[in-house]
């Protein structure tokens, strides 16, 4: 283990050695040049150098060249000559060819590990930047995020915030008398933004098992960082989605490791290839957010590398903090490549040797200008510097290989399975489904009664029964008149009870009786 990281070799004869200082790695760094110029070398070098010093490190392969860290170099390799050639030039003496402890990761779950996060934490602020949403739409989502909280139910995937959406969409009204405005239209456009992003792949992203940091901050049994590498080349098809995912990596690092000052070497290193996805495009909000992040992480020991083409493809507050610079050839075309050429050769330390603006302009494949933190984090002066060729393997390994590599992970197995656990869209379903068991019981309630309340409406009268009439004596005289008397009075009765005030008594009473039950 060594206190530096040895990048190449500077001054007159490229002879002068120039290092990375691990004690001020977490000061972040940029790593910038037009296509084709070695950039990726650069970044495989530097995470080499990390891994050797016990430091994981974490970078996405765009072009998949990155996969070849798994494996040593060999003679055999057609550049070998030059390597060979240029390790004496700078002054590599310990030059040889090794592999290192790769894992691999991909969002999709086919060249790698799958990487989960949830909706809840992604949080509103990173999911409105990535499904695009107006300043409206992101204050539904807050709300949404809100009722979650205040319900206690878990938002995890795609269906627990379209249920959401749905049982916000349904009471609107009263949501929109405490929190303002939800309007169905807010909601729709919602709806069919999270539709985009599972068409694009969203929908693999978002779930459980969740992503744990602590498996990406390992060292194996030599000591050596883990050299994480997560598959960008599919991903890059969707690039607010890649964006989105190193923010919100970036964001947990920062979220979930403890204060450590200025250690003597950092804990995590982590490099954003094309970095100016992440911000062309992105609202003010989230500017600041990524500058918060890069000015406080460093306490946490987590070192931040931009790479990207241009030095004005990164905010002007973000640029100024970080202070190790690998600057590869910019080629100046146009009034624009002019004034990012100029404005990349301000930010270093002048070198009286050579005009650094021509520099940058003039170096080749293979060379920089560098400048690297020095002691009390003062920057170093500017220096052209032929970079050191790389221990691991240049390009990419086989599929076969890929799948080797993954299948002896110690973690396979452990992300490959996704868990649904009871979440928002159980609960919500739940509740919908009780709510109906409701209402049909209560509708067939109210079919009993109505049923009941017929059959007392359509009930037989009671008329009385005809009874025969005697032939005899005196006593059928007197039957015959006390029937006389009694069908009087029954036709009377009958009479009124079947006329209008008759009929409002029976409902009355039958009514009366009816209610009591």
């Amino acid at each position: 283990m060594t206190k530096d990281l040895f990048v190449g070799g500077g001054g007159a004869g490229y002879g002068e050695k120039q290092h990375l200082s691990l004690g001020y790695a977490n000061r972040h760094g940029l790593i910038a040049g037009a296509t084709g110029t070695g950039k990726t070398v650069t970044l495989q070098i530097l995470a080499e150098g990390f891994s050797n010093a016990g430091v994981p490190v974490f970078m996405a392969d765009v072009k998949g060249d990155l996969s070849g860290m798994a494996k040593a170099g060999t003679p055999e390799h057609k550049l070998h000559a030059s390597f060979t050639e240029r390790a004496q030039t700078i002054g590599f003496d310990d030059f040889g060819y090794q592999g290192f402890p790769v894992t691999f990761w991909d969002l999709f779950g086919d060249q790698g590990h799958p990487v989960r996060s949830t909706m809840a934490e992604m949080g509103p602020l990173l999911l409105s930047r990535l499904l695009e949403l107006s300043e409206a739409q992101e204050g539904i989502l807050n709300i949404a995020f809100r009722l979650a909280d205040e319900e206690g139910m878990a938002l995890l995937d795609l269906d627990d915030m379209r249920s959401m959406l749905v049982w916000m969409g349904e009471n609107r009204k009263d949501l929109s008398l405490r929190y303002g405005n939800v309007s169905t239209a807010s909601i729709g456009a919602i709806q069919r933004r999270l539709l985009v992003l599972e068409n694009q792949g969203g929908a693999n992203f978002f779930g459980e098992p969740a992503l744990a940091l602590s498996d990406m901050m390992r060292v194996d049994t030599q000591g050596r960082g883990q050299v994480n590498i997560l598959a960008a080349d599919v991903l890059m098809s969707s690039p607010r989605l890649y964006a989105t995912f190193l923010l919100w990596l970036l964001s947990e690092l920062f979220e979930t490791l403890p204060e450590v000052g200025d250690p003597e070497k950092p804990k995590f290193v982590f490099f954003f290839d094309e970095s100016h996805l992440l911000f062309d495009g992105a609202p003010d909000a989230l500017v600041e957010k990524v500058e918060q992040v890069a000015r406080l992480i460093r306490s946490k020991g987590v070192g931040v590398y931009f790479v990207t083409q241009s030095p004005d493809d990164i905010p002007e507050d973000i640029l100024g903090q970080l202070g190790n610079r690998v600057q590869h050839a910019l080629r100046a075309f146009t009034a624009r490549d002019r004034k990012a050429l100029k404005l990349a050769a301000e930010t270093y330390r002048e070198n009286p040797a050579f005009d650094v603006a021509q520099a940058i302009r003039d170096v080749g494949v293979g060379e920089a200008v560098t400048s690297f933190l020095q002691r009390k984090g003062v920057p170093g002066m500017a220096e052209r510097t032929l970079i050191r060729p790389p221990s691991s393997q240049l390009g990419p390994i086989t599929p076969e290989e890929r799948d080797r590599v993954i299948s002896a992970s110690d973690l396979k197995g452990k992300y490959e399975t996704a868990v649904d656990r009871r979440s928002a869209h159980e609960i919500l379903a739940e509740r919908a489904k009780s709510a109906a068991e409701d209402a049909a019981e209560a509708e067939r309630e109210e079919e009993e009664l109505a049923a009941q309340e017929r059959e007392y409406r359509s009930a037989r009268r009671y008329t009385g029964k005809r009874v025969s009439r005697s032939t005899s004596g005196a006593s059928t005289r007197r039957d015959r008149k006390g029937d006389s008397f009694g069908e009087a009075m029954g036709k009377m009765v009958m009479k009124e009870l079947t006329g209008t005030t008759g009929r409002r008594i029976v409902r009355g009473i039958l009514g009366g009786l009816f209610k009591a039950r």
